[in-house]
């Protein structure tokens, strides 16, 4: 994790992909989802693959989650799903695989490279090859694709008032590349993908700073999580509605946390606007 030694009053941690750009879509739905759908043999069913991976990284309460958390909620929603099962093609989580998951504290490619060195799991080294494959991917397909509007204006605008750092789930190696291609790399202190560890515990570094000093900004239900606990605000970033957001925090949300007028009303109706967003249950079981 970051060790943050405050130098402002205020701190402020920002996710990346959805948030600071829009890379969401290209990354699933190009990258993500095919190689799920090749490493995991799921050709047989494609179409409800790729429904059930974009209803996870894209269109649900997942939204955001880490790589490989997702691939065990894809797998497991398509094996029950009944038009799976009728085409007797058998999808499973591979049991090493999950209790990896369930139990590494650092769901990045280190980790998992770690924990084939010790045990040679082939289950574990196909899922590297998988992670590897999407990362390969991304930085072939994803760039050029600048920060939603008013996000420069708003990172500008933090300057001098709050310690900002960017807080995700993706490796470093793609959030630094993408940061520097667009030049917005300076406004923040550190960059912290999924090597730092999980959102919550960077987001800890908000306890250091006094009370209703310290903001969130993202796009999925992981970020508010990450924040509740570390007694920090959070400003969605509504999916769908990006540009509109980050208007509303260049023009209103800033300024409202940085005179102390964003904690209670205003913040309640963030939250119930951005609840709006996003279903728990997958359209096809309603």
């Amino acid at each position: 994790m970051y060790d943050l030694k405050p130098r402002n009053d205020f701190f402020i941690g920002i996710d990346s992909d959805g948030c600071i750009f829009d890379t969401m879509e290209i990354k699933q739905k190009e990258c993500f989802t095919p190689c799920t759908i090749l490493y995991y043999n799921l050709q047989g069913v494609s179409k409800y693959a790729r429904e059930a991976c974009e209803f996870v990284n894209l269109y649900s309460q997942s939204r955001g989650v880490n790589r490989f958390l997702a691939l065990m909620e894809e797998l497991d929603l398509l094996s029950v799903r009944p038009e799976v099962i009728a085409r007797g093609i058998k999808v499973e989580v591979p049991p090493t695989l999950r209790a990896w998951v369930e139990t590494e504290k650092k769901l990045g490619n280190p980790a998992l490279i770690s924990e084939i060195e010790r045990t040679q799991d082939p289950a574990l080294i196909h899922a590297l090859k998988w992670s590897e494959r999407i990362n390969e991917m991304i930085e072939e397909m994803v760039y050029g694709i600048p920060p939603f509007p008013y996000v420069r204006q708003s990172l500008e605008k933090m300057q001098g008032k709050a310690d900002v750092l960017c807080v995700s789930q993706t490796p470093n190696e793609a959030l630094n590349r993408e940061w520097e291609e667009h030049d917005i790399r300076k406004y923040v202190i550190e960059i912290c993908g999924q090597e730092f560890g999980t959102k919550k515990e960077v987001m800890s570094n908000a306890v250091k700073y006094k009370p209703d000093h310290a903001l969130m900004i993202g796009d999925a239900p992981g970020d508010y999580k990450a924040a509740y606990p570390n007694h920090a605000l959070y400003f969605p970033i509504n999916p769908g509605a990006e540009e509109a957001s980050w208007e509303r925090f260049y023009k209103e949300g800033l300024d409202k946390f940085l005179n102390g007028t964003f904690a209670g009303a205003y913040q309640q109706a963030l939250l119930d606007e951005f609840n709006t967003y996003l279903p728990t249950m997958p359209p096809w079981q309603k």
